[in-house]
């Protein structure tokens, strides 16, 4: 009989999606891909819209021109995909890119990491505002605002990909990531067919919905775009708690497994010093100067 009919009743079915949207000949459109990139352009036009409204910065003055940000959007680009694909290499699984450095090309196959991703766009936007003179920290938070809704894209492609999942678990709401699609793969249903938390998606209402919100409350409520570095630190310590919250549910990549006392893993080591690195900025955040009179 196919074990996929013997899953436990008392768990929910993981849904039959697949993971690519299209796909023509050799090419396909992965989900994955598409949260990347919607994010990216969810972000631009949200940053944009954040530099045309006046009510944002003090006495008026806006701190950049859109068109800064048109051309921005490639260089974060390039620091999302170069930062994210060398974290992973360096962080999760040196050993196999040591062995096959070919692999590092194939990013459709997954294997990004957010905190490579955070430190390449952080270069690309002091290296981009250095160049264009603006202020680097107001860069930083208009970009930060709108981030938090492609990563909850990017989660939610983690669930559909099953990759990521959670610790195996006797809640209501623990998923088996398994389905008759998996079990036709080559890899299989690799989480085995007790039920695990859907961690991704405990990240994506989290990091995505969640963070969004604040950040939202933040800017236009409290208006603390007036004050720069405030709201940029506000999102590294947002994201750094719900994912050191979140990696309690997570099971840890096997490559590396837990790297203290069962609990702590790669994802907590890499998001303590953003959560230090977040109260720091909120905490030494000062209003801008006003602009002098001529």
């Amino acid at each position: 009989m196919n074990d996929y009919f013997l899953l436990p009743m008392a768990s929910l079915p993981f849904p039959n999606i697949d993971p690519i949207l299209v796909q023509i000949g050799p090419l396909a459109v992965h989900w994955y891909g598409i949260g990347y990139i919607v994010g990216i352009l969810f972000a631009w036009w949200y940053a944009k819209r954040l530099v045309t409204n006046t009510r944002l910065w003090p006495d008026g003055v806006l701190p950049m021109k859109p068109i800064d940000l048109d051309d921005f959007i490639v260089w974060a680009a390039v620091g999302v995909v170069l930062g994210g694909r060398t974290g992973y290499v360096l962080f999760y699984d040196l050993k196999r890119y040591i062995d096959h450095p070919f692999d590092i090309l194939a990013i459709w196959q997954g294997g990004m990491s957010f905190h490579g991703g955070l430190l390449g766009v952080i270069l690309a936007m002091t290296l981009f505002s250095i160049k264009r003179g603006i202020r680097t920290w107001s860069l930083f938070d208009v970009v930060a605002a709108g981030v938090p809704v492609g990563l909850g894209l990017v989660r939610i492609a983690n669930f559909v990909n099953a990759e990521l999942w959670g610790r195996v678990t006797d809640v209501s709401w623990g998923v088996v990531f398994c389905n008759e699609r998996l079990q036709q793969t080559v890899a299989g249903c690799v989480a085995g067919l007790e039920p695990r938390h859907p961690s991704q998606l405990y990240e994506a209402l989290l990091e995505g919905l969640v963070l969004f919100l604040v950040l939202r409350f933040l800017t236009h409520s409290r208006l603390k775009l007036k004050t720069p570095r405030f709201v940029g630190g506000a999102f590294i310590c947002g994201y750094g708690l719900s994912r050191i919250f979140v990696e309690f549910f997570r099971e840890p990549d096997q490559q590396l497994g837990y790297l203290l006392g069962g609990w702590l893993t790669m994802g907590m080591v890499l998001s303590l010093p953003m959560v230090l690195a977040g109260i720091w900025a909120m905490a030494t955040a000062r209003p801008a100067p006003q602009p002098q009179p001529a």
